[in-house]
């Protein structure tokens, strides 16, 4: 039977994508990527905020038109049933098998029972046995589960339990067998990267991983996202600073700036804390790129607080900055909060914050025109006019691209993609550089 897969949600949720296509593929299924191929569907779900649950819903509806056809078996996994699975099982009958997060150490047993195959090999999700999907150059490695953060305005730790790391060996192993595939980026992410450790050795381990993870041969860029400002530790900066294959880059949700309105988040940093953070390290890591997020329209939110936010975004010109405006989320502290924000508020403070962030991130691409950088050439455009690339400073599928003329160089297809050369910036296009080898 062929199996096609319906990915939604984060790079968190993405692994245990893969490691469920490695099961299936372990046990003799084929893997497709057309849905209209698939004897099984499987989406996997995203249930954080409302946008996400919305997109969820009419993916569920739109692979339900495909029993009409050829599927047979249409399988519903991750937050969204983790959140509302009775309510699900309701309203969308179609759907075969509804698997919520906290139950998949039973996934295959679950499956089976509504698959009934033949003969079983695997029955339970495995790092080690993933089948990548983010291509040829980079892999994630998720190194903690959940999140004990208890931010007011978020569902995660409902959703996916308290955090737990995993073991120091077992990352090893993976990180190793992922070198082995000929993956030359992995990305080390967890809901909080910067607690990784102190559930499971009482204290922040992150710097002594990411260094025994430099130890591994083959691995050519490293780096960790989603870096909490407050367990941000000098051991961790100066371990970036000095380990060649760490990507000089920080990815660090501040969501506001205004004492008043990060208490109300449960936020455990302050103004005066971020701030020196980021004097910190630009002052240690003169290459760093810093990429924030924050949120506009929490409740209570004043116009002096968005303000002080406009005004710091403004000063501190970040490399890399996301918005996103507060949405109401069930069952979590903040829903119940006095003073929530006019949607159409939210929408005019979102707008100004993103436009303020574009004259930042094009006044800092243009300050890299004439500079040099390490380029991973990974793909070519349709047209075949650039090869297209990254270097420390762009994250996959976050950050804009480096465009590389094919007129520029006369190397081959062959000599360049999954390579690493050196490029001259020539150029800017948005959120994207142009370069010439």
């Amino acid at each position: 039977m062929k199996v096609g897969f319906v990915h939604l949600g984060c790079s968190k949720n993405l692994v245990d994508t893969e490691m469920t296509i490695g099961l299936f593929k372990e046990n003799g299924y084929q893997i497709v990527n057309n849905a209209k191929e698939a004897d099984i569907i499987v989406i996997n779900t995203c249930g954080f905020i409302t946008p996400a649950k919305e997109e969820a819903i009419n993916t569920i509806l739109e692979m339900a038109e495909e029993k009409k056809r050829r599927c047979q078996y249409l399988i519903v996994m991750g937050c969204l049933v983790q959140r509302y699975k009775e309510d699900l099982q309701k309203a969308i009958p179609e759907v075969d098998l509804w698997i919520k997060y906290d139950s998949y150490n039973t996934i295959w047993e679950q499956i089976k029972g509504v698959i009934k195959p033949e003969k079983t090999k695997a029955k339970t999700l495995d790092f080690l046995n993933r089948t990548i999907t983010t291509g040829e150059n980079f892999a994630y490695l998720r190194i903690a589960e959940g999140c004990s953060n208890f931010c007011t305005y978020c569902a995660i730790p409902k959703i996916r339990g308290k955090y737990i790391s995993r073991k120091i060996e077992d990352i090893l192993e993976e990180a190793k067998q992922l070198v082995k595939e000929g993956y030359k980026e992995i990305i080390v992410i967890a809901q909080d990267t910067t607690k990784y450790g102190i559930d499971l050795y009482g204290k922040p381990r992150l710097a002594e991983l990411l260094q025994k993870l430099c130890k591994i041969q083959g691995i050519k860029w490293l780096r960790f996202l989603y870096a909490y400002p407050e367990t941000i530790t000098d051991e961790l900066i100066e371990v970036v600073k000095n380990e060649e294959k760490i990507c000089s880059y920080f990815d660090i949700p501040i969501q506001h700036i205004a004492n008043p309105v990060l208490k109300r988040m449960n936020r455990k940093s302050d103004k005066q804390s971020i701030e020196k953070l980021i004097t910190k390290l630009r002052k240690e890591i003169p290459n760093v790129v810093i990429r924030t997020t924050v949120m506009v329209g929490f409740p209570g939110e004043t116009k002096e607080d968005f303000e002080e936010l406009y005004e710091f975004v403004k000063k501190t010109k970040f490399d890399r900055l996301g918005a996103f405006s507060y949405s109401k989320e069930e069952n979590t502290p903040a829903e119940k909060l006095p003073n929530q924000i006019h949607w159409s508020t939210k929408k005019s403070r979102y707008n100004k914050i993103m436009s303020l962030q574009q004259e930042i991130a094009e006044e800092k691409q243009k300050e890299l025109i004439g500079t040099k950088l390490e380029v991973l050439v990974e793909t070519k455009t349709f047209d075949n006019k650039y090869y297209v690339g990254r270097s420390y400073r762009e994250v996959p599928d976050i950050d804009g691209l480096i465009y590389i003329p094919t007129t520029t160089t006369t190397m081959t297809e062959k000599d360049l993609l999954g390579k690493f050369v050196t490029c001259t910036i020539t150029g800017v296009q948005g959120y994207d550089l142009i370069a010439s080898l």
